[in-house]
């Protein structure tokens, strides 16, 4: 079967098309923006990509089955061809279900924050026990350099979004993918695109409730009033929560790299790693009641974790230049990029450290959280904020509310002088964006190399 993807370079999407070819189809799809490290992943599995959304692919590849991302809508003239031809499609979510998902024990990894995270960190638990777990991941684990791999039966792992499905299907992806163990990081109000209010999305996630199987179990966050609420609208599940309750961490290290592990109360070891915040030692906890409930001993999981080297784009180093450190975040919202900066903090002690943030997601866009950026951006001893064309707001007010240390720059070359004038050996500088930004990173570290050679 040849498969076309409309919106292939997405995380999801590009996992899709992973699974599809490693199924044994031919694979080629199309986006309007190809970049790292989806895109290369995707030419390194001889997936054919298009740039656009031009009609004549679907003349040019005549595919079997066209899978439709959630980034097309009606009116874009591919879609009217497809509708028009009367040619066969789905969506992502509905595919995974139908041909990868089914007969096969599905752990699911829903949330606001640290689905990415706590997917890998399951996944790569239950590789390291031997179970050779099939995966789709929104982003690509250190550990095994791919977003999604078929795996052996019957464990798969999957990032479940609540973002909707395709134009035609407005339900919360997750509802695809009858998970028999589901965890529940936490649930805030995103996605405003979407959702009109935190109880629509709390909705959502009460119908994913309503697919996991008596014989299944959920893992929830017990420190998280929301999904207590979800939870209270009827659960036919057994529940275990971490953070509070069945699972805790002993902090030893302050910045997360250390904590002792205890289910009911009863040591079970501890975890060294590289990962940091608490945010992370929640991630853990999840993942380690997930994989006791499919056999995996909490020891053997713990070994697991210290093993694990995280995941591209979660606060990711990308280079060290003259002793000036570019990590590269997907932090999109005020808490995550609390967390984030907090986790960076207490690893680094007073080391300044300067937050670049690009605002790109859809409720970035709308400026839902214009008032709680400037206090997520706290931690940071200097905040550069690029302004682009297509953000519907003024930065001017955040970098206002930080006083001295906020500033905005409507390009990236502004952008990137404004970090020049504010490193020096010991700098932290921390680039948070949910696409490309321009490929700053890249072009950052480049000219502090120059600086470094000219000097």
């Amino acid at each position: 079967m040849h498969i076309h993807i409309l919106g292939i370079c997405g995380t999801f999407m590009a996992g899709i098309a992973l699974l599809a070819r490693a199924a044994g189809h031919t694979v080629s799809g199309c986006d309007a923006n190809v970049y790292p490290p989806m895109s290369t992943q995707l030419a390194e599995a001889g997936i054919a990509l298009r740039e656009g959304y031009d009609p004549g692919q679907l003349d040019e590849f005549r595919p079997d089955m066209v899978v439709v991302g959630n980034v097309m809508s009606r009116g874009r003239p591919i879609v009217e061809t497809l509708l028009d031809r009367e040619l066969p499609y789905t969506s992502g979510p509905a595919w995974l279900a139908d041909y990868v998902l089914r007969g096969r024990h599905v752990l699911a990894v829903a949330g606001t924050h640290g689905k990415t995270s706590t997917s890998s960190l399951l996944a790569w638990i239950l590789e390291h026990a031997g179970l050779e777990p099939g995966f789709l991941i929104g982003g690509i684990p250190a550990n095994f350099g791919q977003s999604a791999r078929l795996g052996r039966a019957p464990f798969f792992v999957v990032e479940a979004d609540e973002y909707d499905t395709a134009f035609f299907d407005k339900r919360s992806k997750f509802v695809h993918y009858r998970p028999r163990t589901l965890i529940l990081n936490n649930l805030e109000f995103d996605h405003a695109d979407i959702f009109p209010d935190l109880a629509a999305i709390q909705r959502q996630f009460h119908h994913l409730l309503r697919t996991v199987p008596g014989a299944g179990l959920i893992v929830a966050n017990g420190q998280d009033a929301n999904l207590t609420e979800v939870l209270a609208m009827g659960c036919w599940t057994p529940v275990e929560k971490f953070g509070v309750g069945d699972w805790e961490a002993r902090a030893i290290a302050p910045d997360g790299g250390a904590f002792d592990v205890h289910y009911r109360s009863e040591p079970q070891g501890r975890v060294a790693w590289t990962q940091l915040g608490p945010h992370n030692v929640h991630n853990a906890l999840a993942a380690l009641a997930a994989a006791r409930h499919v056999g995996v001993p909490t020891g053997r999981a713990i070994a697991a974790l210290i093993e694990f080297q995280g995941v591209k784009r979660r606060l990711e180093a990308r280079g060290t230049v003259n002793g000036v450190v570019v990590y590269d975040d997907f932090a999109h919202h005020p808490t995550a990029i609390a967390t984030t900066l907090a986790g960076l903090r207490a690893r680094v002690g007073d080391q300044p450290i300067i937050a670049v943030l690009e605002p790109r997601s859809n409720t970035m866009k709308l400026g839902v959280f214009k008032d709680s950026l400037a206090p997520a951006l706290a931690a940071a001893d200097a905040v550069v904020l690029y302004q682009a064309p297509d953000l519907g707001w003024d930065l001017g007010m955040v970098a206002a509310a930080l006083g001295p240390r906020g500033q905005v720059c409507d390009s990236l070359d502004a952008t990137l002088a404004a970090i020049h004038a504010q490193t020096k050996p010991g700098t932290q500088v921390l680039i948070m964006s949910n696409g490309g930004f321009g490929g700053i990173h890249e072009r950052l570290l480049s000219s502090l190399r120059a600086n470094a050679t000219d000097v």
